[in-house]
């Protein structure tokens, strides 16, 4: 019988003498910026997250109550500070209470209100479209 590996549980929240730190993938894990713990230490490693103006490039730098953290987060730029812990990962309301949202509000998308986007150009109208194209054509 192979000898089973046993693995030391991960502290979740270390408390120091200033308050409560957590580590920073650990906590953008749990404030819900993505969706695994893995995908948030390997953002973190890539250099791209800042705590209080800070390059981090390690997924077990601690985080405090009130550090500012900015980062890239799909098309917008993310600024939040940290304002809470938890010890497991809850609901999105849950996570909301974990940190106060200094981003700017995110830009209108350009040409969004314009004429629907055909994504297959090439491609044959299905019978919905074609019925559309007779109706326009027995207007006009």
């Amino acid at each position: 019988m192979a000898a089973q590996k046993r693995s030391l549980p991960l502290p979740e929240a270390v408390p120091e003498a200033g308050g409560e730190k957590q580590r920073i993938d650990r906590w953008m894990w749990c404030a819900r910026f993505f969706k695994t713990r893995s995908l948030a230490a390997k953002f973190v490693a890539t250099g791209k997250a800042r705590v209080n103006g800070t390059r981090v490039a390690k997924a077990a730098f601690l985080v405090k109550a009130g550090d500012m953290l900015t980062f890239p987060l799909g098309d917008r730029i993310r600024i939040v500070e940290v304002t809470g812990f938890v010890e497991k990962r809850g609901s999105a309301t849950i996570a909301a209470t974990l940190y106060a949202d200094h981003s700017p509000p995110p830009s209108p998308k350009e040409g969004k209100a314009s004429a629907p986007h055909n994504p297959r150009p090439d491609a044959a109208p299905d019978s919905r479209n074609r019925a559309r194209l007779r109706r326009l054509k027995s207007q006009g």
